[in-house]
C-alpha cells in the first residue's frame, strides 16, 4: 500500500454501514500517484497524494505542465 511521501497519508479503517445498520469492515485508501517532481534541482519520482499535488500547485512550488 502506497503512502504519500509528503503528507504521510496512508490507509484508514472504518465501517460500511448498510440500510439495516449491519457494519462490515472497510479500508479507506488515499488517492496516491507516482509523479516526477523537481525538488532542489533534482528530478525525483515520489508517491504523492492528489490533495498534496493540489496544495503544491496552489503554493506555486510546482508548475501545472510537470504535474499533469
Amino acid at each position: 500500500m502506497a503512502v504519500c511521501e509528503i503528507t504521510g497519508k496512508g490507509k484508514m479503517y472504518g465501517h460500511n454501514v448498510s440500510f439495516s445498520q449491519h457494519k462490515t469492515r472497510k479500508v479507506f485508501k488515499p488517492n496516491v500517484q507516482k509523479r516526477t517532481l523537481v525538488i532542489n534541482g533534482q528530478k525525483l519520482r515520489v508517491n504523492v497524494s492528489t490533495s498534496a499535488l493540489r496544495t503544491l500547485k496552489k503554493k506555486g512550488i510546482i508548475k501545472s505542465p510537470t504535474a499533469k
